[in-house]
């Protein structure tokens, strides 16, 4: 041990990246003799700030590898910093959003980004898609990364592209790689899976300029009305939620991708939604210690790069009615830096929210003061950029805010930049994107997830497994007919009947198409909360006369999402009363024969317990709903547990495992068809 092993310079079998001279000396300081103080601080620096490498381009050549800060990059960041104006520090901290798709460079949309570069000297930008009404408009990677690309040739620094890509890059972008819900890996089980989801979101997200994920959900999802976490989390456990995280950071920095734990200090036990208002964690001190906090000290000691804080009030730690914890010095500094010691990138959640914007009506730039005061790096999406840049100048001036603070944050951003070596090369190979998005591989690999988390809650043993029948004619033995000459045909041999939150969307399609291929006369109905007291004879006739009836429910998490309840609107992941009293109607008048799909949240099946078949996916992705109905055919096994407790229904753990084809029940754990359940 006292002897200093000698690394190669020059690249070879054995290291095919040539390592630095500053790497191999410490190397070789840490093999031979206890460091100096200084010499340590410097050390633990670069082999602790584990982050991703510059794109290559070529066919089958990786686009990036898990580096670390070498020595290049230190003096890059210092010497970036020093050679910086106040407003372009103020810049830095700021990440406002870039609606991505292709735009001409005199386009209106494009000139405003253009503008926040030269006129507020953003650091980065928020990727996401443009929204119409309560529709995301999917975009194209090709489209995103030449918007990235050029963004960051039009920059004068490189740009920090971030992005909620929680299910994959599929939450916002076509073509891409497909995964379910976060839920749905608690309940399949397996680290590998979430360490996967962070490996190809990684390959994917970086062949397209974008560098930092605002992901893993470290929240424990341990309240069942919580209508803005829910299926995002990993379950109710907080060992497996940590593992989980942990998992899922080793995946994503083996690519070269940034990771966030949020929403810090746990968002899981909240019954309202922050961008609506301020929700509350009423746990004490004893709870968080014990619930909310071991996920985030998992990810920190797996290496986490960021923490996102949440814009919830937590009275045990901060007392104040008007600070959330995105502003307040005790939850910041007080606890995330100093009692659980972590000293990467904090960033706030988005200021836009209505949690925060309604403490600060009349004062919107303060949001950004008080939240990089209470120890924030990133201010994101402000509601008002001008007004976040303008106050946070003012405060830096006046002294409210010391420079050396914001210095400190600004090295931070740039040494992040620095271990990603886009001061080398911003730019990503347009060339290498087929090589990089959707292999077969990574889409079988989704598929897989989501087949391996369904979860069979109870079965009444008189609907599964669901036979097919063959596509014929009137006689039985036409063939199919042409295309544009299909007359479609259904019977209520099999009705099915989608309930979502609008009819408009994509929700249940894959469902349809499926079930279709299975039975081709089946008659699906489209249900949502304006549509479900009209359509109610409709079904109830068409339940009756059924064989056999699917209920697919679709409730999944969203940011703003509101529901009626009674005369009220409120926020929730839940069914409406017009939707519900349907719901309810179908299973007492064929409940036998009824099968509820739960397409998103498991929870609401506390309302409706006297249902006899239900079947958990977690998550209304595509890959979700073609596994949905693969193992309602018998197609394929089904042996998930849930990650959380149901009230009422079943425990947390519980699961009936049916063989492919024969069906045969057998329990997970004792032989029990029941076993968990209430």
């Amino acid at each position: 041990m006292g002897e200093c092993v000698q690394l190669p310079s020059t690249p070879s079998p054995q290291h095919p990246r040539p390592l630095t001279p500053f790497v191999r000396l410490c190397y070789c300081r840490l093999m031979g003799r206890r460091l100096p103080k200084i010499e340590l601080a410097l050390l633990f620096s670069v082999l602790t700030f584990t982050m991703a490498a510059a794109p290559t381009s070529g066919k089958n050549r990786p686009i990036s590898t898990q580096i670390r800060l070498d020595h290049d990059g230190e003096k890059w960041a210092a010497k970036t910093l020093r050679k910086m104006s106040l407003e372009e520090k103020v810049g830095q901290v700021i990440m406002p959003w870039a609606r991505v798709r292709f735009l001409n460079t005199k386009n209106p949309e494009y000139l405003k980004l253009n503008d926040a570069l030269r006129k507020y000297h953003v650091g980065g930008f928020v990727v996401s898609v443009p929204v119409e009404g309560s529709k995301l408009l999917y975009s194209e990677p090709y489209g995103t990364a030449a918007l990235t690309n050029q963004l960051q040739h039009d920059s004068k620094l490189p740009l920090l592209f971030a992005a909620d890509f929680e299910r994959g890059l599929s939450m916002r972008l076509l073509g891409t790689s497909v995964f379910p819900h976060a839920m749905a890996f608690g309940a399949a089980g397996k680290l590998e899976y979430a360490e996967a989801l962070g490996r190809v979101t990684a390959q994917e997200a970086r062949a397209i300029g974008i560098h930092w994920n605002f992901f893993p959900v470290a929240d424990v999802n341990s309240n069942p009305a919580n209508p803005i976490i829910n299926t995002r989390s990993f379950g109710e456990d907080p060992k497996q939620v940590g593992d989980m995280v942990a998992a899922y950071i080793r995946g994503a920095h083996s690519q070269g991708m940034l990771t966030t734990a949020k929403h810090f200090p746990g968002h899981g036990d909240t019954g309202s939604d922050s961008h609506l208002g301020v929700a509350q964690v009423t746990g004490d001190q004893a709870r968080l210690d014990a619930i909310e906090m071991p996920p985030f000290q998992q990810a920190i000691a797996s290496g986490i790069d960021a923490v996102m804080v949440a814009h919830v009030s937590v009275p045990a730690i901060e007392p104040d009615p008007k600070r959330v914890a995105t502003t307040s010095v005790k939850v910041v500094r007080g606890v995330l830096r100093e009692k659980l010691g972590f000293k990467g990138i904090v960033v706030t959640d988005a200021l836009d929210m209505g949690a925060l914007t309604r403490l600060y009506a009349g004062q919107i730039g303060r949001t950004c003061v008080d939240a990089f005061k209470a120890g924030n790096d990133v201010l994101l999406i402000p509601a008002d950029i001008d007004a976040c840049f303008r106050s946070m100048v003012s405060a830096v001036k006046s002294g409210e805010i010391p420079k050396t603070d914001l210095d400190a944050s600004v090295l931070k951003l740039l040494r992040a930049k620095a271990s990603l070596r886009l001061q080398k090369r911003r730019e990503v190979d347009l060339t290498a994107l087929p090589d990089r998005i959707a292999s077969p591989d990574n889409l079988a690999l989704g598929q897989r997830i989501a087949d391996d988390s369904l979860t069979l809650v109870r079965d009444n043993g008189k609907v599964l497994p669901m036979r097919p029948t063959a596509v014929t004619g009137d006689h039985g033995t036409d063939p199919a007919p042409l295309p544009y000459q299909t007359v479609e045909t259904t019977t209520n041999r099999v009705v099915a009947v989608v309930l979502t939150d609008d009819v408009r969307l994509e929700w249940g399609r894959v469902l349809e198409r499926e079930l279709r291929a299975r039975v081709p006369d089946a008659n699906v109905i489209f249900v949502d909360p304006r549509n479900a007291k009209s359509m109610t004879e409709q079904v109830l006739n068409s339940a009756e006369e059924a064989q056999t009836v699917i209920a697919a429910v679709y409730l999944v998490p969203s940011g703003g999402k509101r529901a009626k309840a009674g005369d009220r609107s409120t926020s929730a992941v839940g069914l409406g009363d017009a939707a519900g009293s349907l719901l309810q109607q179908v299973l007492t008048r064929a409940g036998d024969k009824t099968f509820v799909v739960s397409l998103g949240s498991p929870y609401f099946i506390s309302d409706f317990p006297d249902a006899q078949n239900y079947l958990c996916a977690f998550s209304n992705s595509t890959v979700s709903e073609t596994a949905a109905v693969k193992a309602l055919f018998g197609e394929i096994p089904i042996h998930g547990h849930l990650p959380v407790t149901i009230p009422n229904i079943a425990q947390r753990g519980a699961g009936i495992e049916k063989s492919a084809a024969l069906a045969v029940n057998s329990s997970a754990d004792s032989g029990d068809k029941s076993h968990g359940q209430q």
